[in-house]
């Protein structure tokens, strides 16, 4: 795609950037086929070639974001699908995490859109005030009917039960059992661990159980991701700093040989450090070095190898694929080998490469369009009579879990127990994971 950017705008590390992206496209459009709101919507403007062509003319002709550009942009979910399927290497990732920036700097959104996303800026990164608000949510819920738009959407996707804090998410060191044969930081993340805390608990039961030492690191927190996909760029390298800064001195301690990331949406983003730090003197070696010991826990557990499966499987399972993880990161095939090798029955359902609607807050802030991707990928997922879903991502389990008929777990819940851990919450009473079940026996 031919540019028409002055050398004053090129002296902008971030305009060049995305000015070299806008290059590689050649408008073939398959992307159009894969991106999840062009096949709802048919609208080019909701493809990536279409946000492409926005992104170019409000940065070429250096002018605020229009209320066009800022609603097409709102749409992606930055589910990285385009990124999968473009033959020319469009890096669209990040022309689009650009692309927001410029909106959140130059745009005037209303008030109450300006609110909402102050509200889920100020609140979903840090576990303590996520806990509060999901508390208040509880309480409200009664109301959800008589308040405006998505304020009753918020209320009614809080939970109906909350877990109580987890110990396991407070800086510390869990020791290997016997001989260690790894050490890693473990990123606990912040809706996680409020939402389902034990994801953690069981990723550290896992690791330790197969001679892994495991570091919760002091000054480690959110990944950033949350407020980096809503534009706001200062708060998402506030949070970056603090997470290499804390595994850097991990490293340059008693070392580290992975940060593992049990939350797919956080591993895109920490494997992202280096290029979002890369102006940044004081911290681009630092940075870069971090994302590169950024390993998925299916990537790191299968290049550890030799789990030891203490209990016969045998049920079949949909695996539920995470955009962040197949599009983002490129993991496709270990979480499914991993859970074959445990004795599951894996079964992918169909158009699996499109996303759920969870996409960090964009089932929040896009409800109607998160809805309708929800219901046809719970659709394709409810025609493989799997005994439980597994997936590799927390916003996907809570997305889906809702009403979904059948229990969403971690694909980490599903090794613990394969492997002496206890039976994941979801799938207590569920009868297909008591032994003795025909799956279970079919296994033996």
């Amino acid at each position: 795609m031919q540019t028409n950017f002055s050398l004053a705008q090129l002296a902008d590390p971030d305009v060049a950037e995305s000015e070299k992206i806008i290059r590689t496209c050649v408008h073939c459009g398959f992307c159009t086929a894969t991106c999840p709101t062009y096949v709802l919507l048919g609208d080019e403007l909701d493809s990536p070639r279409g946000r492409i062509y926005l992104i170019k003319e409000m940065l070429e002709n250096d002018r605020p974001a229009s209320a066009e550009t800022a609603l097409h942009l709102d749409r992606c979910l930055s589910c990285l699908s385009c990124m999968t399927t473009c033959p020319s290497g469009v890096h669209y990732m990040h022309l689009v995490d650009h692309g927001r920036k410029r909106v959140e700097e130059t745009y005037v959104r209303p008030w109450p859109e300006r609110a909402l996303r102050r509200l889920l800026a100020e609140v979903l990164p840090h576990p303590h005030r996520f806990r509060l608000a999901l508390l208040g949510a509880k309480v409200g819920r009664p109301l959800r009917r008589a308040l405006p738009g998505r304020l009753g959407r918020l209320l009614e996707m809080a939970p109906n039960r909350l877990a109580s804090p987890s110990p396991v998410d407070r800086p510390q060191i869990f020791p290997a059992a016997g001989e260690r044969r790894a050490r890693v930081a473990l990123l606990s993340g912040c809706a996680q661990q409020v939402l389902s805390p034990e994801i953690n608990e069981a990723t550290i039961r896992l690791l330790c159980r197969h001679g892994v030492e495991v570091v919760v690191a002091r000054g480690a927190g959110c990944c950033g991701a949350l407020v980096h996909h809503l534009g706001k760029e200062d708060p998402a390298l506030a949070s970056a700093r603090a997470n290499v800064a804390a595994w850097s001195h991990e490293l340059e301690g008693d070392g580290l040989d992975a940060v593992v990331i049990n939350a797919s949406g956080c591993g895109t983003t920490v494997k992202d450090y280096g290029f979002m730090l890369r102006n940044e003197p004081q911290w681009a070696e630092a940075a870069a070095r971090i994302s590169t010991l950024a390993k998925d826990i299916s990537e790191f557990l299968t290049d550890l190898g030799g789990l030891e499966i203490q209990r016969p499987t045998g049920q079949k399972l949909a695996y539920h694929s995470a955009c962040s993880l197949q599009h983002g990161q490129k993991v496709t095939a270990q979480p499914k080998v991993l859970l074959e090798a445990a004795g599951f029955r894996v079964q992918e359902p169909r158009d699996a490469h499109l996303c759920c609607g969870s996409a960090g807050t964009y089932n929040l802030l896009q409800p109607e369009l998160a809805n309708r991707l929800r219901e046809r990928k719970l659709g394709t997922l409810l025609e493989l009579d799997a005994a439980a879903v597994a997936s590799g991502n927390i916003g996907c389990i809570t997305q889906l879990a809702n009403d979904a008929g059948l229990p969403v777990v971690h694909t980490v819940g599903l090794l613990d127990w394969a492997t002496g851990g206890p039976l994941p919450q979801a799938l207590q009473g569920n009868p297909a994971f008591v032994e003795g079940h025909p799956q279970m026996a079919a296994a033996e």
